[in-house]
C-alpha cells in the first residue's frame, strides 16, 4: 500500500533552509512546554499528585506527539500536497477534484470552511496564551515582577501587530537561529533533570498511558483537553509545506524538534517526581535560579516568533479564502518585491489584534486561557483527517481496508481530543467556537450570495454569441480608444457594456472582455495565465487565471497582450465596471438577515480597482440593480 504523491519541486536540504523551518514551522508547537504539562496535571492536583499519575500524563503527551504529529502529519498528511502547497484549504481543493458528486463537493467545501474558520480562532488565542505564559516566568524569577505580566504582555503584543506592515522578511533572518537556540535549551534543561531521576524515561512506554486511562476513565478523558496543548501547531507543518518543502520539515521534526520536546517534557516530569511543589511552574523551575530571567527573555522571543508564524498563516489563509470565493475582497499589500507569499492584510491584522487584547484582558493568565485553547485546534484536526480519508482513498488509491486501519484510529484520537475540549466550553472553550461559528456564517453567506448573484447575471444577461452576431447590423457608432470590460461570466455580455450602449450609444474601436478565474491550485503559472481569443474584429476575450496564493494585477497582464500579438496601449484604455446594488427578489432565495449580511459585506469589500490594481483615474463605473 503506497501513496503516489503529486510531484513537488525538489530542493536541496541546506542549513539555512532547516533554520527557516525551525523559525517558521515549529514556533507554536515549540512553545507548548511552557504550559501544557502543568495544565494537564492541574486536573489531579487537588489531593496531591502521585508518581504513576505523572508518568501517565507524560506518556499521553509523548504518544500524542508520536501519533498525531509524527505519524499523521509528518509521515502521512504531508504527502497530500496541492502542487507543493499544503494546508486545510489546499487539502479541500484536492478533495473537491475527486469528489464524485455535487453533494460530495459541497460537503468537502463545508469541511474546508469549518477548518479555516477554526484556524482563525486558533490564530487569535495562540499569541495571547504564548506571550502570557512566557511573561509569567517573571514571577518565578522574582515575585516583584508579577504586576508587570499583563501590561508587559499587552505592550509586546501591540508592538508585534504594529510592525506587521513591514513584512516578515527583515525579521525572518533571526527567527531560525533563535528557535534553534530555544530547542537546544529545551533539550539541555530536560537532560539535566533526567540524569537526576532516570525513572522518568519509562514514560516512553505506552503502558503508563493505558494504565492511567483505565484507572481514571472520565477524568482521563477530561485531561485529554489539556494533553492536546502539547500538539497545537501541528497543522503548521502542513500549512507551511509550500515555503520549505516536505523533506526539510520531516528532517527538522524527526532529528531535532521531537527529541528536544520529548526531553523537556520528561525533564519537567523528572523534577515533579522529585518535588511535586514544582507544579507551580515546572518549565521555568528547570533552570537554575541565576538563569531564570534570561530564560524568560528567550521564552518571550520564542513566543513572539510563534505568534508571528500564526499571524502570517492567518494572512495566507485569508488570501486563499478571498481567491477561492469565501471572503469578500480585502486589502492585500505585498511586503516583499521578490517573495509572493509575504503579504499584509490590514483588516485581518486589526481584527486579530483586537481579539488578542480582549482575550488577555479577559482571561489574565495562561491557565485560564488553556481552557479556551484546544477546541479550535482539535476541530481543525478532525476536518483534516476526514478530508485526508477521501484523498488517500480516491487519489492515492489506497485500499479501503488500508485507509480504515490507518486513518480511523487517528480520527478516533482526533475526536477524543475534540470532545474532551467540548467539556471546557463553559470555562472558555466557547471563545473559539463563537469566533469559528461567526466566521463560518460569514464565509458561507458570502459564497452562497456570490453563487446566487452569478446565477442571476446569467439569467438576465445576453449571451455573447448573440450580441456579436447582431453587432454588424446594429450600426453602432465605434469611437477611438480601448474599452476593458471586467466580467465574471465569460460567455455573457457584461451589464456595464449594455448600460454604456443604452446611455452613450457608442462602442469603442477595440473592446477587451476580461474574466478572472480563481483556480484551486496555489499558482496558475505564467504558461497558463492568459488565454486570448479574438471574437470579432477589434473585440477580444481575455481569461486570466490565478491560483489561491496569487494576487491579480490586471493592467500588467493586459500590457503583456502585446506579446500575444494583440496591440494594447495602457494610456488609451478605459476600464468599465459594474457596481451592483442588491435588492430583495419577489421570492428571495436567502433569508432576510443573510441578505442584509451579504449586502453589508459587499458594501465594505475593497473596490475592484484596488484589488485588481486598476488605475482609479481610468475607471468608469455603471450601476446595476440585482435582485437575489
Amino acid at each position: 500500500m503506497t501513496a503516489s504523491p503529486q510531484p513537488t519541486q525538489s530542493r536541496a536540504v541546506t542549513l539555512p533552509l532547516l533554520l527557516g523551518v525551525l523559525g517558521v514551522v515549529y514556533g507554536d508547537i515549540g512553545t507548548s512546554p511552557l504550559y501544557s504539562l502543568r495544565a494537564a496535571l492541574l486536573h489531579f492536583s487537588a489531593d496531591g499528585i502521585e508518581r504513576w499519575e505523572i508518568l501517565g500524563i507524560l506518556s499521553l503527551i509523548i504518544w500524542s506527539l508520536i501519533l498525531t504529529v509524527t505519524v499523521k502529519y509528518v509521515l502521512l498528511i504531508l504527502r497530500a500536497d496541492n502542487k507543493g502547497e499544503g494546508g486545510i484549504l489546499a487539502l479541500m481543493a484536492l478533495a473537491q477534484r475527486i469528489a464524485g458528486s455535487d453533494r460530495s463537493r459541497r460537503i468537502v467545501a463545508l469541511l474546508g470552511i469549518t477548518g479555516a474558520s477554526l484556524f482563525f480562532g486558533d490564530g487569535i488565542i495562540t499569541p495571547a496564551i504564548s506571550v502570557l505564559s512566557a511573561m509569567e516566568g517573571l514571577k518565578v524569577a522574582s515575585p516583584v515582577f508579577e504586576p508587570l505580566i499583563i501590561p508587559g504582555s499587552i505592550v509586546i503584543l501591540v508592538a508585534l501587530f504594529v510592525v506587521q506592515y513591514r513584512g516578515t522578511g527583515s525579521m525572518g533572518a533571526v527567527f531560525g537561529p533563535i528557535m534553534a537556540l530555544w530547542f537546544g535549551v529545551l533539550g539541555l534543561l530536560g537532560i539535566a533533570e533526567i540524569v537526576r531521576e532516570p525513572e522518568v524515561l519509562s514514560a516512553v512506554s505506552p503502558h503508563h498511558a493505558i494504565a492511567f486511562c483505565a484507572h481514571y476513565r472520565l477524568a482521563a478523558f477530561i485531561a485529554f483537553g489539556s494533553v492536546v496543548l502539547a500538539v497545537t501547531g501541528a497543522e503548521a507543518l502542513y500549512a507551511d509545506m509550500g515555503h520549505f518543502g516536505r523533506r526539510p520539515i520531516q528532517l527538522a521534526w524527526t532529528f531535532f524538534v521531537l527529541p528536544a520536546l520529548a526531553l523537556n517534557y520528561m525533564g519537567q516530569g523528572a523534577m515533579l517526581l522529585s518535588d511535586v511543589r514544582a507544579l507551580e511552574n515546572p518549565f521555568f523551575l528547570l533552570a537554575p535560579e541565576i538563569l531564570r530571567l534570561p530564560l524568560v527573555v528567550l521564552a518571550t522571543m520564542a513566543t513572539i516568533i510563534a505568534s508571528q508564524a500564526m499571524i502570517s498563516g492567518a494572512f495566507s489563509i485569508a488570501r486563499q479564502c478571498i481567491q477561492l470565493g469565501f471572503l469578500p475582497r480585502l486589502t492585500v499589500r505585498h511586503t516583499s518585491e521578490t517573495e509572493e507569499g509575504q503579504i499584509y492584510l490590514p483588516q485581518i491584522n486589526f481584527a486579530l489584534l483586537a481579539g488578542v487584547l480582549i482575550l488577555v484582558l479577559s482571561f489574565h493568565t495562561s491557565d485560564n486561557l488553556a481552557a479556551a485553547y484546544g477546541i479550535a485546534v482539535t476541530g481543525t484536526f478532525v476536518c483534516t483527517s476526514m478530508l485526508a480519508v477521501l484523498v488517500f482513498r480516491r487519489q492515492f488509491h489506497w485500499p479501503a481496508l488500508g485507509v480504515a486501519l490507518v486513518f480511523l484510529p487517528l480520527l478516533a484520537l482526533d475526536a477524543a481530543f475534540f470532545f474532551s475540549n467540548v467539556l471546557k466550553i463553559p470555562e472558555g472553550g466557547w471563545v473559539p467556537l463563537v469566533l469559528g461559528a461567526g466566521l463560518f456564517i460569514l464565509m458561507h453567506t458570502w459564497k452562497r450570495g456570490r453563487d446566487l448573484l452569478f446565477s442571476r447575471f446569467r439569467q438576465d444577461s445576453l449571451p455573447l454569441k448573440s450580441f456579436l452576431a447582431r453587432l454588424p447590423q446594429s450600426r453602432t457608432l465605434r469611437v477611438p480608444g480601448i474599452a476593458v470590460f471586467m466580467t465574471g461570466q465569460a460567455d455573457y455580455v457584461p451589464n456595464a457594456l449594455l448600460h454604456n450602449l443604452k446611455h452613450n450609444k457608442v462602442l469603442h474601436e477595440r473592446v477587451v472582455f476580461v474574466t478572472v478565474l480563481n483556480e484551486d491550485v496555489p499558482q496558475a503559472g505564467p504558461g497558463r495565465r492568459r488565454e486570448v481569443t479574438e471574437l470579432a474584429p477589434g473585440i477580444h476575450r481575455v481569461i486570466l487565471r490565478y491560483g489561491f496564493q496569487e494576487s491579480p494585477n490586471i493592467p500588467r497582464e493586459l500590457e503583456a497582450l502585446n506579446q500575444d500579438g494583440v496591440p494594447f496601449e495602457a494610456m488609451q484604455a478605459s476600464y468599465f465596471l459594474g457596481r451592483e446594488t442588491l435588492v430583495a427578489a419577489v421570492v428571495p432565495k436567502m433569508s432576510h438577515w443573510r441578505q442584509w449580511l451579504f449586502t453589508l459585506m459587499s458594501r465594505n469589500a475593497v473596490p475592484a480597482t484596488e484589488f485588481f490594481r486598476i488605475p482609479s483615474d481610468r475607471v468608469v463605473e455603471l450601476g446595476v440593480r440585482v435582485a437575489i
